[in-house]
């Protein structure tokens, strides 16, 4: 995969440790994890017109944001 080994890749997990801290990692791995799913999507679709209609926040999205 891109010419990394495992010791290069722990190194690069580390480095994200540091910067995003513990805490973090569930909500960028969440934010990464939608990004990828709305990707997806809009390529299956075609790019179509819903492109400009944002989705409704669920439930749960709607307590993190309460609790933040």
């Amino acid at each position: 995969m891109f010419g990394l080994g495992t010791f290069e890749l722990v190194i690069i997990l580390v480095i994200i440790v540091i910067i995003f801290g513990v805490g973090k990692l569930p909500e960028l791995g969440g934010g990464i994890g939608k990004a990828l799913r709305n990707f997806k999507k809009a390529s299956e679709d075609g790019g179509s017109a819903s492109d400009d209609q944002e989705e409704e926040p669920s439930d749960s999205d709607k307590e993190d944001e309460k609790k933040s």
